[in-house]
């Protein structure tokens, strides 16, 4: 290294010296008054309460689009494949069947001839429907949206306020939205939710769990009300068939095969002609009893709190609301002068105007502390699609 290297190296070690050290930046936190955060928190259960109607708008709209896509679903393929000859053929073997191993249980044929036309309900009604939108679907996707509109609210009250986000945030971070632990992932305050992605969120799996246990595994599927009355029309139906139908083939088998198969042949068009004669009813019955039996379900899917498709948004609602609702009901401190004036009054006789507690009701029940997964009754209650 030569001397003009050693000299340049020297003086940038110096200059280096010489540079002052920053002086750090203190961030002093603004002081939020109580009364700003009393507002706030009641602020966050108006946020709430209309997040909630939001929500409740966007599921029942959903809702109706399922209900349609179901009858037309009904209307164009199982009612043609129900009231088809050859289903009607089949139907018929089967009962036949079903009333050989139903020995002396009664009713036994009419009970599985009806679980067999609910699988087949399943098969080519609601499961190709629930590929394009179904309850379940709905059910996250209006938690979901509740969700949205709170962060969007949060962000605005922040605002509104001059309250700084990050001092929210820890405000909100002990506000609970899903309580169901132990353990401890089974919970998750509002600003979890807000800022996670929900479908990874082990707190909302676990909400959208409970709301489909307490449901039970039928769900929508629980037509099989609605089947019955089909299943039996159609039992009486084959049964009252299969008498003559066995008498005409024994007189086949005697008269030889050619008279025997024109009489067989015979048979099968006369019972054509009835089950053809006995389509517009059939048809009828099914639409009456399947869409009676669906209505019912539906409007349960729609207005039931605890499983319906509106359970996930009113459990956070609850919680929410719930744990503010205290908070927002008591009266700011009072200051020093307003003591000193209202000990002047009463020295003076004069009456105290008592402070007057605001009430903020929730928009859902403030039972914050467990989910009620009780059903509530269905209503009977007649929806034309």
């Amino acid at each position: 290294m030569n001397l003009r290297s050693l000299i340049v190296a020297v003086l940038v070690i110096l200059a280096g010296c010489a540079t002052p050290t920053p002086v750090p930046v203190i961030v002093v936190p603004v002081v939020v008054s109580q009364s700003t955060w009393q507002q706030v928190d009641r602020e966050i259960v108006a946020a709430s309460q209309q997040a909630t109607e939001q929500a409740r708008v966007y599921a029942r709209g959903s809702m109706e689009h399922w209900r349609t896509r179901v009858y037309q679903q009904t209307e164009e393929v199982f009612i043609p494949w129900f009231s088809s000859y050859w289903t009607q053929e089949w139907l018929s073997m089967k009962v036949s069947w079903y009333t050989i191993n139903a020995g002396d249980e009664q009713d036994a044929t009419t009970q599985r001839l009806a679980a067999y036309l609910l699988e087949q309900y399943h098969r080519r009604v609601l499961e190709p429907v629930a590929v394009e939108i179904d309850p379940d679907a709905i059910l996250g996707q209006a938690t979901e949206f509740y969700v949205q509109l709170m962060g969007q609210q949060l962000d605005v009250i922040s605002k509104r306020h001059g309250v700084p986000m990050a001092q929210l945030n820890s405000r909100v971070q002990k506000i609970p939205a899903i309580s169901l632990g132990p353990p401890s992932t089974r919970d998750a305050s509002l600003y979890q939710v807000v800022h996670a992605e929900l479908s990874k969120l082990p707190a909302y799996l676990a909400l959208i769990e409970k709301i489909h246990t307490a449901g039970g595994e039928k769900g929508i599927a629980a037509t099989d009300a609605g089947m019955a009355p089909v299943a039996k029309r159609a039992s009486k139906r084959i049964q009252a068939e299969m008498a003559p139908r066995g008498a005409a083939s024994a007189v086949a088998a005697v008269a030889g095969k050619a008279a025997g198969a024109l009489i067989s042949l015979g048979v099968a068009g006369v019972r054509a002609i009835i089950q053809a004669n006995d389509r517009p009813d059939s048809e009828a019955l099914i639409r009456s009893s399947l869409g009676n039996s669906f209505d019912k379900a539906w409007v349960k899917l729609v207005n039931n709190p605890a499983t319906g498709v509106m359970a996930g948004t009113l459990y956070m609602a609850r919680q929410i609301e719930g744990s503010l609702a205290a908070t927002i009901e008591q009266p700011v401190e009072e200051s020093v002068e307003q003591s000193v004036e209202q000990s002047v009054e009463h020295s003076v006789g004069q009456p105290v105007e008592q402070p007057v507690e605001q009430q903020v009701e929730p928009s859902v029940d403030q039972n914050a502390g467990s989910v009620d997964f009780s059903h509530v009754d269905s209503t009977t209650q007649r929806i034309t699609p």
